[in-house]
């Protein structure tokens, strides 16, 4: 065997191992967070904590170190991200987007996105600039708060829109809206982010914002007047085979999604939009829709996503805050995420026509940050704008804000007049 060969075996056992580890403890905390009422979801994120630095590399970092190494290996950071790209695509064709014809909600999507973005967004640039010569004394105060700002605007789709499929939302008022404000919430907070991402870099370029903002508008413009014809095409001419999507069907969708993918990125939106508008194009066709969703949808979540979820906890040190000022740090950011998002969401909800009941479901779904919020995070980290200390308060500040959302539902939906399902879906 010579060393090539060796190397590469080498690191496919390394990778095995790492998966067996993660898929088995993320199923394992999915299973135990949803016998306690929490969405399976936040027991795979506290599954990536638990194997990450905050426990086994805490108190086992001779374990730690032989299953993981020092720092996460490029194809489980590929495998995660290709996770994320196939959520997202599902999230899109499980939209029923006819409840925006609706003044009413149609409003109510635009309203949302302006609260749950603006007032956040101006918390954190409130909060970065109190807190920089404290706790990031050394890096730019200006850029440094703008990635404050942009870390509590933030909303988690791939989670919400789980956390949707598992309280049976999807295809309701208030779940169509609060995915749709997110989405947009989520495309306003990277072109936010690219712009002060640009700005640290010191090549903000006004020309470039609005080159990305017309490539933008060109791909929307594909999307309707191209594309969706194109799939309604290929649906008819490649029918189900016994229920089944016929393999050509799948390989077609999936080259479609994944340049699709590549378009957002090459436009600075990031990849997993991609498959947000791939779905899109998709959602009018049911029986496709519940065919991919039985063939490939399960495998997505039980192996895709965890290694995404876990992933993410193992860069994340929670046991990092040893002070009481981290901690009453901690607390302000904690009630400036929780109050910036579900206040001015629940006044956007009435001011749009719904009840107070939906209106606090809506602001308790737009309050769902988790791993998005990360992603944001880990940007502003690699870049050095964001130190250890404040790097872990958002990650927590994340991770709670999230553990919120499953009991505030249980609480309010009913209210709402919305029947909880029995169980939740794996």
């Amino acid at each position: 065997m010579n060393a090539s060969v060796h190397q590469t075996e080498d690191l496919l056992f390394s990778i095995l191992l790492q998966l067996i580890v993660m898929i088995g403890v993320a199923r394992l905390m999915n299973t135990l967070l949803r016998k306690f009422g929490q969405p399976g979801v936040i027991g795979e994120i506290i599954a990536g904590l638990l194997l990450g630095p905050s426990l086994l590399g805490h108190f086992f970092p001779q374990a730690s170190h032989a299953v993981f190494g020092d720092k996460a290996s490029t194809p489980i950071i590929i495998i995660s991200q290709i996770g994320l790209i196939l959520l997202m695509f599902q999230i899109g064709m499980d939209f029923e987007f006819a409840h925006l014809r609706n003044r009413r909600n149609a409003r109510g999507v635009l309203g949302i996105t302006l609260a749950s973005v603006g007032v956040p967004f101006c918390l954190g640039l409130m909060i970065g600039h109190w807190s920089a010569p404290v706790l990031a004394p050394g890096i730019d105060p200006l850029v440094y708060s703008l990635f404050c700002g942009v870390g509590l605007a933030i909303t988690a789709v791939p989670i919400l829109g789980r956390i949707l499929r598992e309280f049976g939302l999807t295809r309701s008022d208030i779940g169509v809206i609060a995915i749709s404000a997110a989405a947009l919430n989520d495309v306003v907070g990277w072109i936010l982010l690219a712009g002060v991402s640009a700005y640290a870099a010191a090549h903000f370029s006004g020309t470039r914002v609005v080159l990305q903002i017309g490539g933008l508008l060109l791909l929307l413009g594909a999307l309707w007047f191209v594309l969706r014809p194109a799939v309604n095409r290929l649906i008819a001419s490649n029918p189900l085979r016994d229920g089944d999507v016929p393999p050509n069907l799948m390989a077609a969708v999936l080259c479609l999604m994944l340049a699709l993918s590549i378009c957002t990125y090459k436009l600075g939106i990031f990849a997993i939009f991609g498959g947000f508008a791939a779905g899109l194009l998709f959602h009018r066709h049911e029986a496709f829709v519940n065919a991919w969703r039985r063939q490939v949808g399960r495998f997505v979540m039980v192996f895709f996503l965890p290694v995404f979820f876990t992933f993410t906890g193992l860069r994340t040190n929670v046991l990092g805050l040893s002070t009481l000022a981290d901690v009453q740090w901690l607390i302000v950011v904690l009630g400036a995420a929780v109050l910036g998002k579900i206040i001015p969401v629940y006044l956007a909800g009435r001011l749009s026509g719904f009840d107070r009941h939906q209106s606090w479901v809506l602001g308790a779904l737009m309050n769902t940050r988790a791993l998005m919020e990360l992603i944001v995070l880990n940007i502003g980290f690699d870049l050095g704008f964001i130190p250890q200390k404040v790097f872990t308060m958002l990650v927590i500040m994340a991770v709670v804000t999230t553990i919120m959302t499953g009991p505030l539902l249980k609480l309010l939906l009913p209210r709402a007049g919305h029947v909880i399902p029995a169980g939740v879906e794996a």
